[in-house]
């Protein structure tokens, strides 16, 4: 395109056109702020100085001069649950779900912000009722995750089910896992309440709902063995290896004994053999050192653990391997070896921990449930020095 000397008329056209538009947003500015309360302001310079208490008591004078500032009710209350000031949250959002001026994007906004107060401060009755009124709107989805979080609170586990799958429905997300957890939860309450025939019940449906329910299948195994069906057990337990191999050392003890139990400890030693040299694991380690010396000798189960620890040195394993060592010592001769143990268990006895993934929480017990923080299957099956935790 050519240039005509027409063009350099629009130029400054265009900069009056845009000093014009300038002006007026300038003037729809200071009307603006003209029209805010002082106390607003105030609320402001409060912030910047990190006096939030201050700040707080200059929006609520806001609030009270001009009630329609519906954005501030939203953050004021948001802010006071948050601080544990759930009686004022409440009163914040309520004020806002009984306005008639109110849009709907807004109510139901309102609702939710409601919803959450009344779950914080633990009614959970009308905390439900809220959230679910909110299943067909914008706010489905976190008013359902609220909901589950909700349900388990109360250990109502059938519930639960229920908004775990509206949730797979929602998002497209699988919640398979959360859900068999809470059927082997039911299939827990059943236990303790003698009913086995249910148990099992709830137990099949949390491996028809989620294959690898690691959880399932040792609940069931365990049932199986009280109830003298050990090779069904044992296949059970053993499955676990297709399932998901890393939790194989949670039923170690439990193979070794059903193993025993049919006069097949050596069977049963070699299975578990296997596993540890395919799957390192120190609780691995610690059962088949311990059948070792029980049906075998301390010889072969000192030449276990130092095989084992060439293969994956650990301070736990060394630890494993000086009290290996003091069996196979005369006594004369033990004290230097029994000192340097004690050092060394002293230093291990903070690596023989599990982890939690998502809180941090440690415990020397497996947890399929946090219970720092609520999550679920958040332990690995592994203790911090093998899963490379920072000490």
């Amino acid at each position: 395109m050519e240039f005509e000397p027409w063009m350099l008329l629009v130029f400054p056209l265009f900069f009056g056109m845009g000093w014009w538009a300038a002006r007026l947003d300038i003037k729809d500015l200071l009307s603006e702020s003209t029209a805010l309360p002082e106390s607003y302001f105030q609320g402001l310079n409060f912030l910047l100085n990190e006096q939030q208490d201050k700040a707080i008591e200059a929006f609520i004078e806001v609030v009270k001069i001009d009630p329609h500032t519906v954005e501030l009710h939203f953050a004021l209350g948001s802010l006071f649950r948050r601080r544990g000031e759930v009686d004022r949250a409440l009163r914040m959002h309520h004020n806002l779900v009984d306005r008639a001026d109110l849009d709907d994007d807004k109510r139901q906004q309102a609702i939710f912000e409601l919803a959450q107060d009344y779950l914080k401060a633990g009614i959970l009755d009308r905390a439900e009722r809220l959230f679910r009124e909110l299943e067909k709107s914008a706010y489905a989805k976190p008013a359902l995750t609220f909901l589950l979080e909700l349900f388990q609170k109360e250990r109502d586990w059938l519930k639960a089910i229920a908004v775990a799958q509206q949730l797979s429905d929602e998002t497209g997300q699988s919640y398979c896992k959360q859900a068999a957890f809470f059927y082997c939860e039911l299939a827990a309450d059943e236990i303790a309440a003698g009913d086995l025939i249910a148990a099992r019940v709830h137990l099949q449906q949390a491996l028809n709902n989620c294959p690898a329910s690691v959880r399932a299948a040792i609940m069931l195994g365990d049932m199986d063995s009280a109830e003298g069906k050990v090779e069904q057990a044992i296949a059970l337990w053993q499955g676990i290896e297709t399932q998901d191999a890393q939790y194989l050392p949670l039923v170690a003890e439990r193979l070794l004994i059903a193993y025993g139990s049919l006069d097949r400890e050596a069977e049963g030693i070699q299975i578990l053999r296997g596993y540890l040299v395919k799957y390192h694991s120190i609780d691995l380690l610690n059962v088949v050192f311990d059948g070792m010396l029980k049906y075998e000798s301390p010889a072969s189960a000192y030449q276990l653990v130092r095989d084992e620890l060439e293969r994956n040195p650990t301070l736990l394993g060394l630890d494993k391997l000086l009290e290996a060592r003091l069996l196979e010592m005369p006594m004369d001769r033990r004290a230097d070896i029994e000192m340097v143990k004690d050092l060394v268990h002293k230093r291990t006895r903070n690596l023989a921990m599990y982890h939690c993934g998502h809180c941090g929480f440690k415990a020397r017990k497996f947890y399929w449930h946090c219970p720092a923080c609520q999550a679920w299957d958040s332990y690995a099956p592994r203790r911090d020095e093998e899963s490379g935790k920072p000490l």
